[in-house]
């Protein structure tokens, strides 16, 4: 009999349904945090033996291909295959589970609403949207609750995730401005990087010493924004002094875009989001 006792971890079962760099990098997020133990998760995939014996080996887990797990003991399955396999995983969930068993979806652009109209009635589904930072544990991660959830089930996967970083809940209408800013985030700040660490190189500085000095700046950054009070522009005009070297710089930054840049950047990352995540909807419905 399966444990339903919705916020305690201890007694929680949770199977993975795919075994790329995402699922590893949450097991590892889950194990390193102390909130699971390795007797707690298994994952699984198709047929990649070799890779399902490199996470046991290297985490300590039960490791099986599909065919061989057990879906009867499995309290939350954490659906993170590729998004193109969704319907097949489908298929094969709705005769193999009951809608009481929690599915958290990492697939990109498949809604909960999807989920939901092809599985059992009443189906229990959260989708999480980490960024790449996850692979530190540092990651921020969307969480958007399906219909048929309750707030502690809510707060379960977000104490869940908040073993790869920071979680935070929103409806799923919010889910393409996240990201906009979180999914692509990152690579907004490697490509500040890399012209910051460019120009440093050209005035005869080692590359790799700029890269840290910038780093270091960015986190120490953030860092303030997210310890102190003051908000962003407040801070910024703290450390900007009237024909000073900083004000030299926003000058300059705004002239070639500056801000404007980064809106744009975001709404445009957050409409191909948009976009993308209809495809799965035009899809035919599975027959139940």
């Amino acid at each position: 009999m399966v444990n339903r006792s919705v916020l305690n971890l201890n007694n929680k079962r949770i199977a993975f349904l795919g075994a790329g760099n995402m699922a590893e990098a949450i097991i590892s997020g889950f194990i390193q945090s102390g909130k699971l133990s390795t007797e707690q998760i298994v994952v699984t995939n198709r047929n990649n033996q070799e890779r399902l014996n490199e996470l046991k080996d290297k985490y300590d887990i039960k490791a099986v291909t599909k065919d061989q797990l057990d879906y009867t003991t499995i309290d939350i399955f954490i659906l993170a295959m590729k998004p193109k396999d969704i319907d097949g995983v489908i298929e094969e969930l709705r005769q193999k589970i009951t809608a009481d068993q929690l599915l958290i979806s990492v697939l990109a652009g498949i809604s909960t609403t999807y989920m939901e109209e092809n599985l059992n009635d009443l189906q229990q589904v959260i989708r999480v949207m980490p960024n790449t930072s996850s692979m530190i544990q540092e990651s921020a991660t969307a969480v958007s609750p399906g219909k048929y959830v309750d707030m502690n089930q809510v707060l379960l996967v977000k104490e869940l995730m908040k073993c790869i970083g920071e979680a935070y809940i929103l409806d799923e209408d919010k889910m393409d401005i996240y990201t906009g800013i979180a999914g692509s985030g990152p690579a907004y700040f490697y490509n500040l990087m890399e012209h910051v660490e460019e120009v440093g190189h050209q005035a005869g500085l080692d590359r790799e010493l700029v890269r840290e000095i910038g780093a270091q700046t960015l986190y120490g950054a953030a860092k303030m924004i997210m310890e102190q009070e003051e908000t962003p522009k407040e801070l910024r005009e703290n450390i900007t002094s009237p024909n000073g070297t900083t004000a030299a710089g926003l000058d300059a930054l705004n002239e070639h875009g500056g801000g404007m840049a980064i809106i744009e950047a975001i709404k445009s990352a957050a409409s191909r989001s948009k976009a993308l995540s209809k495809k799965p909807e035009k899809k035919l419905a599975l027959q139940k």
